[in-house]
């Protein structure tokens, strides 16, 4: 990947939502991202969640679709620009993996499913860059899943929340049958209030100056109100509308009557829902007017990346605040960083390693010991547990499994099955990190910055690998006993590791 991005050349993002899916292409003016393209569809993914929490095959072949049509639009975009990013629907879908499967058979670059706050942290950077006014502000963008919440001033969030309501799951929860009633309105909204409640009061201490909605629901609810003219001058959504807007809408019988000019035929659908939550976050935040942004998910996505190119990368950021949040040693974490990228320099055209497998590795090799702020004992299982289930900003959940697997085999027996382990959530490149990250460690194993002796990694065939040791291996005792035991690991991932040097030939 280049280290940076010029005017002219494009970025994409491909957000799939619960309820859409949507394309944006923009182009880099100025380090500003400018949109060319647009596309949006309603995939109603999240609907298609049976009551175990599978994917239906009719769900995933709509899925599918959408994406086809999508990769039409990507010919002038490097896959190297772009991200793929999925929501809440996948987050819940016990069969999301077969999906992904099917998927990565059209789609240019893998599916990365991100947590809810990391989702949160995005739709903030979306939103801001797309907004002109600063001060600290209230972030909320009601998904067909999920209803995030940040609270956040210029571009940095500060705090980040994801509950488990949206248009798409309280429709199929008190609107199944399309029928509109008080008493079904009344229900969604105590249900969104009761989840309201596990944030409200830490968020309305915390307070902000302005509120901005941004996504499907909240841009519909918008732009009736407009129709209506029962906006503000600005064309806000303010608490007196969405009141009429309300009581205008419990007058139907039925969604199939709902004639808003205007009104998509798949909106009208998830309306009242989305009502009934936007209704309960102005009660319960207490919010009397909130604004609209068009920057969301995608626009963040794309910020995001952008930001990578220009060595203003989020996720080493997030790595640098682990390592100091669990007293990591820094110093032994950067012995290990130096020697593991010497290792892959030495096998990375030989072993077909990319330029994301050494960010990967260099990420690892800084938390390596994160485990120890739990305990010595097992501590490669502790910081493996705590990369698999923290919420990270920057990383999906794939990335996070993969920094998990190679935290938690970077000591200790490794035995075939946890290659099997490893293979299944990744290529064999993954398992090439692993060994590489295990030889760093062990390599450094003095904890002192003594010099080493200088190392030369080889890759013989699929199979051998030979580390060559300068020098007379007599003089590093412990070093080369250590490498004994780790050929006897290496041998169970199926690689030989030779050891060599100028006065010990293994």
């Amino acid at each position: 990947m280049s280290d940076f991005l010029i005017d002219e050349e494009l970025l994409a993002a491909i957000d799939m939502g619960s309820n859409s899916f949507h394309l944006a292409i923009a182009r880099v003016d100025h380090g500003e991202v400018k949109k060319v393209v647009s596309m949006s569809e309603k995939v109603q993914l999240g609907a298609g969640l049976d009551e175990n929490k599978n994917l239906t095959e009719a769900a995933q072949q709509r899925g599918l679709s959408c994406l086809a049509r999508f990769v039409g639009r990507l010919s002038s975009v490097q896959p190297t620009r772009l991200r793929i990013v999925a929501t809440n629907a996948l987050r819940q879908a016990k069969n999301g993996q077969e999906f992904i499967e099917k998927a990565a058979e059209i789609l240019p670059k893998p599916i990365e499913i991100i947590a809810g706050r990391e989702e949160a942290r995005l739709i903030y950077l979306g939103v801001s860059h797309t907004m002109a006014n600063g001060g600290k502000r209230l972030v909320v963008d009601i998904g067909g899943g999920s209803t995030e919440f940040i609270i956040g001033e210029e571009f940095e969030p500060i705090y980040t929340e994801s509950l488990q309501m949206g248009c798409v799951a309280f429709t199929k929860a008190y609107f199944a049958d399309g029928d509109i009633t008080v008493k079904a309105f009344n229900k969604a909204v105590v249900a969104a209030t009761k989840e309201l409640s596990a944030i409200a009061t830490r968020y309305k201490e915390k307070g902000w100056e302005t509120v901005v909605g941004s996504s499907g629901t909240i841009k519909a609810c918008r732009q009736l109100l407009i129709g209506m003219g029962l906006s503000d001058e600005q064309e806000s959504v303010t608490r007196e509308g969405l009141e009429k807007l309300k009581d205008k809408i419990l007058k139907y019988k039925h969604i199939s009557e709902l004639d808003f000019s205007g009104l998509k035929e798949d909106r009208r659908a998830v309306l009242p829902a989305g009502l009934a939550i936007l209704y309960a976050i102005f009660e319960t935040m207490q919010i009397d007017r909130l604004t609209y942004s068009d920057g969301a998910l995608r626009e963040g996505v794309m910020y995001d990346l952008l930001g990578r190119f220009k060595h203003e990368d989020i996720r080493d950021r997030s790595v640098q605040a682990l390592v100091g949040r669990y007293g990591a040693d820094l110093k032994q974490a950067e012995r290990v960083v130096k020697t593991a990228q010497k290792l892959f320099d030495d096998v990375a055209e030989k072993l077909n390693l990319t330029n994301e497998d050494s960010d990967l590795l260099r990420r690892a090799a800084y938390l390596h010991e994160i485990g120890l702020a739990i305990s010595h004992g097992g501590y490669h299982r502790h910081g493996a547990y705590l990369l698999e289930h923290s919420d990270i900003p920057g990383f999906s959940q794939i990335d996070q499994n993969y920094l998990s697997h190679l935290v938690g085999h970077h000591r200790r027996k490794i035995k075939n099955e946890t290659k099997v382990d490893v293979l299944k959530s990744a290529s064999i490149r993954l398992v090439y990190l692993c060994l590489l990250l295990r030889l760093a460690v062990l390599l450094n194993h003095s904890r002192s910055d003594q010099m080493l002796p200088a190392i030369e990694l080889h890759v013989l065939n699929e199979q051998q690998w030979q580390l060559s040791v300068s020098g007379d291996a007599k003089q590093w005792p412990l070093l080369v006993a250590d490498l004994h035991d780790e050929q006897a690991q290496f041998r169970h991932w199926d690689i030989d590791l030779i050891i060599q040097s100028e006065k010990f030939i293994d």
